[in-house]
């Protein structure tokens, strides 16, 4: 029987000096292929700190993926290790499903003074499966039960912790489908127009179809929409027009969820999204970084939307003490350190700096984001890709292929970075809030001589 740790047996590192080649190879074998990340990431982290992970290999990487959001504080952060060694060290239960105790009740007193002003005053704390996907559906429930409807309404671009997006209707008639509405963007504006007047067109379509008898879509129990598109391209909603289906929703009595799974806990300049708008939605699906980068998903509603009988719900992930424990410690450390704020300026100025590329490279589109949740949309210039031209208003067409290849040049300098957007045509940068002006440099010096390397490819390619 091979001995584990031998060089060519299952789960052992294969060594070299190829960065990307060490890849245990029990994974492909033991898994399977679709796993995501290990695919296009192969890379074996076996230390980390902060923004820096250290592979099988001896290098070292930025890590600007951040466990896809859920790193607020980057890896293994004191406070969040403190934490999580006084649970361990106190003998306290690990797992307590949804009984009382001390760590969960500091996790929710820390979460609600936190909350937008408007919500907080009459919030409760559902905890949930430990998966955004799981909030996502307790969120859905929740508003099925308040108002006795089942339909759902999202938005285009919108995952919602699925690739489908929203579950449609789990648990009941399988043929309830989530119609999805126009959702504002400037650069790929569905409607062909951008600015104001794309934001205004967006809007009147809700009303629309919300209002209009004859447009097949029944008054839904809830709208979901996230503040900031992640998985969709990094794509950012105008305040306005967050605030324009906010007064959408209240005057047809339709709960509004704002998914801020990925969104919150500082990550786009303000602790919460919503708050850029200054709206107060109905629920609040949290997930990601509220667990301190363990396992933790938790909604937040009005008082008066949770109807459901004692005894209601159940599961038995809804406890996990650790990662309440970490959770409350970096939800305290970042509102303590003013991070938000933080990620708003240094965010600004990584925008101002990436923008540079746009004007230097034809072959980035679009460089959009929210403090430290920034995308870089790969185009092809020549406006040609599967025999598709450039749109009405000369948008070049989403290239994945640039994508990915800058991708690739990023891995070999040391930089980890993933895709978003439809086409996975975005490059999209997640660092922790912790990371310093000086890594803020390297990460951009890193990135554009990716770009660089992938255009001057290119321009050799083609004459």
């Amino acid at each position: 029987m091979p001995v584990p740790g031998t060089p060519g047996t299952p789960g052992t590192p294969v060594r070299g000096r190829h960065a990307q080649g060490s890849v245990p190879r029990g994974q492909p074998v033991r898994e399977p292929a679709a796993r995501t990340y290990a695919r296009a990431l192969p890379v074996v982290p076996v230390r980390a700190r902060g923004l820096t992970i250290e592979g099988a290999d001896g290098r070292r990487y930025l890590d600007c993926v951040s466990g896809a959001g859920t790193l607020a504080l980057g890896h293994n952060h004191p406070v969040v290790l403190e934490a999580v060694r006084k649970v361990l060290d106190s003998g306290a239960p690990l797992h307590a499903l949804d009984l009382a105790t001390p760590l969960r009740d500091a996790f929710v007193a820390e979460l609600l003074h936190t909350l937008p002003p408007g919500l907080a005053g009459h919030a409760r704390v559902r905890f949930c499966g430990p998966a955004g996907s799981d909030a996502v559906e307790a969120a859905l429930e929740l508003v099925r039960a308040a108002t006795g409807r089942t339909g759902v309404l999202a938005f285009t671009g919108a995952r919602h912790g699925t690739p489908a997006g929203p579950p449609e209707a789990p648990g009941r008639d399988p043929d309830v489908r989530v119609p999805r509405l126009p959702y504002p963007q400037d650069y790929r504006c569905p409607f062909g127009a951008g600015g104001e007047r794309g934001t205004e067109l967006a809007a009147r379509w809700t009303e629309s179809v919300l209002d209009d008898p004859g447009s097949g879509v029944r008054p839904p129990a809830g709208l979901i929409l996230e503040p900031v598109q992640g998985e969709g391209g990094v794509i950012p909603a105008p305040d306005a027009w967050m605030r324009r289906v906010r007064r959408i929703t209240a005057e047809r009595s339709i709960p509004l969820i704002a998914d801020e799974a990925q969104t919150g806990v500082g990550r786009t300049g303000a602790f919460w999204a919503v708050e850029h708008s200054g709206i107060t939605p109905d629920v609040m699906v949290l997930s990601e970084a509220v667990g301190g980068g363990l396992p933790l998903a938790v909604i937040v509603h009005r008082d008066d939307l949770g109807v459901r009988e004692p005894g209601a719900l159940a599961g038995p992930f809804r406890g996990n003490q650790l990662a309440m424990a970490a959770g409350a410690a970096t939800l305290a450390h970042v509102r303590a350190n003013g991070l938000a704020g933080r990620a708003a300026a240094l965010g600004d100025s990584l925008l101002r700096r990436l923008r540079f590329l746009a004007d230097d490279f034809p072959c980035v589109g679009d460089v959009r984001g929210r403090g430290l949740m920034i995308g870089v949309e790969m185009v092809d210039p020549e406006g040609i890709r599967g025999g598709r031209a450039a749109d009405a208003r000369g948008t070049p067409p989403a290239s994945p292929e640039l994508a990915a290849a800058v991708r690739r040049e990023c891995l070999s300098r040391g930089l980890i970075v993933e895709l978003a957007g439809r086409h996975a045509s975005v490059v999209r940068l997640l660092p922790p809030l912790t990371i310093t002006d000086e890594q803020a440099a390297a990460v951009l010096d890193r990135l554009s001589d990716a770009v660089h390397a992938v255009a001057r490819t290119r321009a050799k390619e083609r004459p």
